[in-house]
């Protein structure tokens, strides 16, 4: 349905949690190295519940790789706090590439600066940054909840 990338995540928990959300949803979960933990780590397997095993991931060596090797159409979105765009002004389509950055740095500045045009935020107060699960959460069911409603 969709596709979400980690670029370089470091908390296994968290991309645990995360390959749940894919799983739930028929997403792809990309993740690109470095990682901050080995993909077979307890805690991301603890994290994933029996599911890990079932969620569809795809490594790739950098974002330029996963970028030179994408299947045509696929459109992009890059998930930051430094954006005014939020991620709900957005009409999504099956296949959108949904792209969050590290737990601690978020998204490299040269991401951000190459994709200007789809930079994309959720909007909060009193905070600077989610847990990097309940962000991919928020953003990608919103995606679902477009594609499933009624026309």
């Amino acid at each position: 349905m969709f596709n979400v990338v980690l670029v370089e995540p470091e908390i296994p928990p968290n991309t645990g949690n995360i390959g749940r959300l894919c799983l739930a949803t028929g997403s792809t979960l990309h993740l690109v190295k470095p990682l901050g933990f080995s993909i077979d780590d307890r805690e991301l397997k603890r994290a994933g519940l029996d599911y890990w095993k079932e969620v569809e991931v795809k490594l790739w060596d950098s974002f330029e790789q996963l970028w030179q090797e994408r299947e045509p159409g696929g459109r992009f979105f890059f998930l930051t706090t430094k954006s005014e765009r939020a991620y709900y002004d957005v009409n999504f389509r099956a296949g959108d590439f949904l792209v969050f950055g590290r737990e601690t740095k978020g998204l490299p500045e040269s991401l951000l600066g190459a994709h200007h045009d789809e930079l994309l935020t959720i909007p909060m107060r009193g905070t600077r940054s989610l847990n990097l699960a309940t962000a991919v959460g928020i953003v990608l069911f919103e995606a679902v909840r477009q594609l499933e409603r009624p026309a």
